[in-house]
């Protein structure tokens, strides 16, 4: 057995077009460690909906050039086959480690394969790269990134024409032509034959930006902005700037890209610590609001001044900047759909009904969202906002931030701020208050134990309340396509709901919860929230309990 494995990576280190990681596999296989070397080599690193995403190192079980232009020609074979062998493909790439090499191993299949390739001129926002496929008319578009996760990933993440993510059966598809490609010097790669374009592409995108702004508002807002080590200062800045508001105040250790994300402990505005730096600037700067980005500005989180807090900030959650983002629009007059995933908050959808637009429920992920008949605006709790479908059919970070940068200036001429319009929202609709109980692992069969655990042993009580329905998403649920979950409706006047579910990007398992509490008046605000975090903090209890994480 041993022996085998020593082959197999003997085989791999022989085609590894990579010093770095060949020295590492040299050293690996010298040092005669079994398990090092079974971990890289006990299978493939498996593309789906979300292309590649996993740890840098060799082997096929890790993020390196071979498993790059793997999959690159498993693309270009899929474009081939699909009779658009003759089309470009538009490549993007962030700022961590190797992702520059990536990006130009896969414009270098792409050519050898008889596509065209055009790759971006530098590390940029991923939205950019979904706004180049559909502007430059592209067949397909790769992006270079693993977004939020730590700082030892990277990923691969692809596009189809229609400037979405893709979705079954096409993953499906591209998957088995990566199996089929042969030994990695079968694989056409020259030294040049694409185009590197110029900031031509950047330019449209930013003129773009302008169209989710309506004409003569007010643009007042002050902004404290965090990239959190990423891609994002350079774009945003460029937006507001065209757009007339104030020039946001960097948190300077975090503007820069950094591949090694040296202040935080993951690259995350979800994560605890993440947004500190961020509130120590904005004691400094007292600005309206705190924006903050992912490292590849798909994502946006907003915080707003809090005096009980003990920065003096506190965090929007996903869901409200969604319903915040949704009552925005309804004010300015947005027709079409309103979509979000089924992980979101309900609140959405009854914005939606109240407004008389049109609304759907999708699974998680924006390659669902954007793939909505007549969207006019998506988003999904874990901070992503598909606020201009027409030009960007993702989630974008950039965009998102004027639209919040738009209703704070608006709000502010008022004398009122962000989370008076939630009351607003809570008074109109009832408080929806959302909370995640998350536990990552490192052993992913912990993830499959805990499903298998709630699928075998369903709790019947959470939080006091009786679960009147299970549904598991894998047979499929309303109408929606099987993925693997489980949903849980309870009894009560709360209108309590919790969804359970193995993350698609990170080795977590994800359990999202939300309560909805009657709000008579203005009064019961504050009992409202009460009783909300203490249904929240039952849930989370329990269900930690009944899953065993």
């Amino acid at each position: 057995m041993q022996q085998d494995l020593i082959a197999r990576a003997e085989a791999w280190l022989a085609e590894d077009p990579d010093s770095d990681t060949r020295s590492e596999l040299r050293k690996l296989i010298d040092s005669g460690d079994p398990d090092a070397l079974a971990e890289r080599f006990s299978g493939t690193l498996q593309f789906g909906t979300a292309g590649l995403r996993g740890e840098l190192g060799a082997g096929p079980m890790r993020m390196n050039r071979s498993v790059v232009v793997r999959a690159a020609a498993g693309l270009a074979a899929y474009l081939k086959a699909t009779g658009q062998g003759g089309g470009l493909v538009v490549v993007g790439y962030d700022a961590r480690h190797k992702s520059a090499d990536f990006a130009r191993d896969t414009a270098a299949v792409m050519t050898g394969a008889g596509l065209r390739a055009a790759v971006l001129p530098r590390p940029l926002p991923t939205p950019v790269l979904a706004f180049a496929i559909r502007h430059l008319g592209a067949v397909a578009g790769v992006e270079v990134t693993a977004s939020h996760n730590p700082p030892r990933d990277n990923g691969y993440k692809v596009y189809l024409g229609d400037g979405s993510q893709i979705v079954p059966p096409m993953d499906g598809r591209i998957a088995a032509e990566i199996d089929a490609v042969g030994p990695l010097d079968s694989v056409a790669r020259p030294e040049d034959g694409w185009e590197v374009l110029g900031d031509e592409v950047l330019t449209a995108y930013l003129e773009r930006t302008d169209a989710v702004l309506s004409a003569g508002s007010a643009r007042t807002a002050r902004v404290v902005h965090t990239a959190l080590h990423g891609v994002g200062t350079e774009t945003l800045n460029a937006a507001f700037a065209r757009a007339g508001f104030p020039a946001p105040v960097p948190v300077a250790e975090q503007a820069e890209p950094d591949p090694d994300f040296p202040t935080v402990a993951f690259p995350n505005p979800e994560e605890p610590g993440a947004m500190d730096l961020a509130f120590a600037t904005a004691r400094r700067a007292a600005p309206d609001i705190v924006i903050a980005n992912d490292p590849d500005a798909d994502r946006c989180a907003v915080a707003v001044p809090d005096a009980e807090a003990g920065s003096g900030w506190r965090m929007l959650r996903g869901d409200e900047v969604g319903a915040l983002l949704a009552a925005h629009l309804v004010n300015k007059g947005a027709t079409g759909v309103f979509a979000e995933s089924i992980v979101s908050s309900s609140l959405l959808g009854r914005i939606a009904e109240a407004a008389g637009v049109g609304y759907e429920e999708t699974l998680t992920g924006f390659k669902w969202i954007a793939r909505v008949d007549g969207l006019r605006y998506g988003y999904e709790e874990a901070l992503g906002y598909c606020v201009d479908p027409d030009g960007v059919r993702d989630k974008d970070g950039i965009t998102a931030a004027l639209l919040v940068a738009e209703l704070a200036s608006e709000l502010k001429e008022r004398g009122r701020g962000l989370t008076d319009l939630l009351d607003d929202l809570a008074l109109a609709h009832g408080l929806h208050a959302t909370d995640q109980l998350s536990a990552r692992v490192r052993d992913l069969s912990l993830i499959t134990r805990a499903m298998d655990r709630l699928r075998d042993h369903p709790p019947t009580t959470l939080a006091g309340l009786t679960v009147t329905s299970t549904e598991d998403l894998s047979e499929g649920a309303s109408g929606l396509p099987p993925t693997d979950g489980l949903r849980y409706h309870l009894d009560g006047a709360y209108r309590a709901r919790v969804i359970v579910r193995p993350s698609g990007t990170e080795p977590k398992i994800k359990c999202y919860l939300e309560a909805v509490i009657p709000v008579p008046n203005a009064g019961d605000l504050p009992s409202a929230r009460a009783r909300g975090a203490e249904l929240l903090t039952s849930l989370k209890r329990d269900l930690s309990e009944a899953a065993g994480i």
